[in-house]
């Protein structure tokens, strides 16, 4: 079984592309940057992103669509329409933050300023990485893949990626 490779032509059955088409392009990662560092209200997307109206408009209802944002009407002002992560959106953070820390390292040289912290004790988070079953950080030399019902497992085990 240690030969098993992940079935690159059978495309629903691997959540990358589901992810992908949820996600959508450049500009979809950029609304969900800016809801991380905590823009809600789409003239505020407007202003701090520079993307067109339009272009914003249907980035923001493909990110509610797919479960990712959804839309809420201000407490303080009901005409007012806010959009907030949800939890399905707030599980993508590690993975915004792998490609921000890739793009650090092979793109940039060096480290973005500011620099994300532990809001605990104020030291930079770590990089994020694989880390094993028994929270060992492993790299892709140590990866296998197995067939789930060898596993006694229905689904695959999740990927867990932490810093």
């Amino acid at each position: 079984m240690d030969k098993l490779r992940e079935p690159l032509s059978c495309l629903e059955g691997c959540g990358l592309p589901l992810a992908l088409e949820a996600m959508g392009e450049r500009w979809s990662f950029m609304i969900l940057r800016a809801a991380f560092n905590g823009v809600r209200h789409f003239e505020d997307f407007l202003d701090q992103l520079g993307i067109a109206r339009n272009i914003l408009s249907n980035r923001l209802g493909r990110l509610v669509e797919a479960g990712i944002l959804k839309r809420e009407h201000c407490a303080d002002d009901r005409r007012r329409i806010e959009y907030c992560l949800t939890a399905k959106g707030n599980d993508l953070l590690p993975a915004m933050l792998a490609l921000r820390q890739w793009g650090e390292k092979w793109a940039l040289g060096v480290p973005c300023n500011p620099v994300l912290c532990d809001a605990r004790d104020g030291l930079p988070i770590a990089q994020i990485a694989i880390r094993s079953h028994d929270d060992r950080v492993i790299g892709p030399g140590e990866l296998v893949w197995r067939d789930a019902t060898d596993l006694g497992q229905t689904n695959a085990p999740d990927i867990r990626l932490t810093a």
